[in-house]
């Protein structure tokens, strides 16, 4: 059997072929393909998280890294959003930098956001980074994503996620989060054969990093390349495009492919050309702007404001309504433009939840 032969729920391994029964709401899936479903998909970024008081308890216990690498409760807060909120799709709880440690960085997660130890700054630094193998460098991923597909019995999908090459290195470089991206663009402006193979680096190790996902059982996998929206459409086509393109060419085509950038709408064409199946957007463009310029060449995800979840029932429902009738019934999944904010009312994700999976569009 090839790749072009498989199944949908049939995923490729050195070892061979693992057979994954599908699930039975399959309608993100379906969405992502642009086939037809009865109604859109809806599932949240950032859905299992602080908004929730049974992940703070949890968070109380442990500190975010911990809950990362624990089998067991990485596994329990996956699955808060869905026995909660009852969203349509499950992702995997983790962190984005979850790889960038294996390759040997130092990094704290902390409340304050991701601290480097010792910033990606010349070839050398590049060149002393590993390329590790996930099942023995992060195995408690493959662990998660097991037990996920084993309690979720085929009820939703399940998905994967990694950071995207560029959104990686504006950590690794910058030593944390930025305001100004000033010292990776410094590279890029001053230093880019650097740069480039620091992108190629994490590219082989973003490659391999989703493909033990797809093996442990991902049935969707999404690329946050959340800060590449800081650069021109040209900047953006000579330094995180080809990375990200060559990724989904490298994983294939078994599971569906999602892309996120924030702050999108510069380079909306590029991102619908590298090989993405979705493309999830933020909030400042209008969704049916955005179908008009990519057609029908990719699915659409997204893009509700985030902040719109902290307004009152009628303009968040008037809000979400809007969004899905210019999207329309085809190749679109509802979600955020951005996570959900930890000071988000439960009962406002509940209603938002419940009211994208009653509506029905119009024939």
């Amino acid at each position: 059997m090839t790749r072009d032969t498989f199944k949908d729920s049939d995923v490729a391994t050195e070892r061979g072929i693992v057979s994954f029964e599908p699930p039975m709401n399959d309608r993100l899936i379906r969405a992502c393909r642009r086939e037809p479903v009865d109604r859109t998909p809806v599932w949240m970024m950032r859905q299992a998280g602080r908004y929730l008081k049974d992940y703070r308890d949890i968070r109380q216990k442990v500190s975010f890294l911990e809950l990362c690498k624990d089998v067991d409760l990485a596994s329990e807060v996956s699955l808060q959003p869905l026995h909660i909120v009852g969203v349509d799709a499950v992702i995997f709880f983790s962190d984005i930098l979850i790889p960038v440690e294996a390759m040997g960085v130092k990094v704290a997660l902390t409340d304050k956001g991701p601290e480097i130890e010792n910033p990606i700054r010349s070839m050398a630094d590049v060149h002393k980074l590993r390329n590790p193998d996930p099942a023995s460098e992060v195995p408690f991923v493959g662990n998660i994503l097991k037990r996920l597909r084993t309690e979720l019995r085929n009820a939703v999908p399940l998905v994967g996620f990694s950071g995207a090459p560029w959104t990686l290195a504006s950590y690794m470089i910058e030593g944390g989060g930025s305001k100004s991206f000033a010292e990776i663009k410094k590279m890029a402006f001053g230093e880019p054969e650097t740069l480039r193979a620091l992108l190629d680096r994490l590219a082989t190790t973003v490659i391999a990093y989703l493909k033990f996902q797809i093996e442990s059982g991902a049935q969707v996998v999404q690329l946050f390349d959340t800060w590449a929206g800081e650069l021109t459409r040209r900047d953006y086509d000579a330094f995180a495009m080809p990375v990200v393109q060559r990724i989904f060419s490298e994983i294939g085509t078994s599971v569906p492919r999602i892309l996120y950038v924030n702050g999108c709408a510069n380079i909306l064409e590029s991102m619908a050309d590298t090989g993405a199946d979705v493309l999830s957007i933020d909030w400042r463009l209008p969704i049916r702007d955005a179908m008009a310029r990519v057609g029908n060449r990719v699915a659409l995800q997204g893009n509700l404001d985030p902040c719109a979840l902290l307004g009152t029932t009628a303009s968040l429902t008037a809000t979400a309504e809007e969004i899905l009738k210019q999207a329309g019934p085809l190749g679109h999944i509802f979600n955020l433009g951005h996570g959900i904010l930890p000071s988000t009312p439960v009962e406002n994700a509940k209603t938002l939840i419940n009211f994208v999976k009653a509506y029905r569009h119009c024939k």
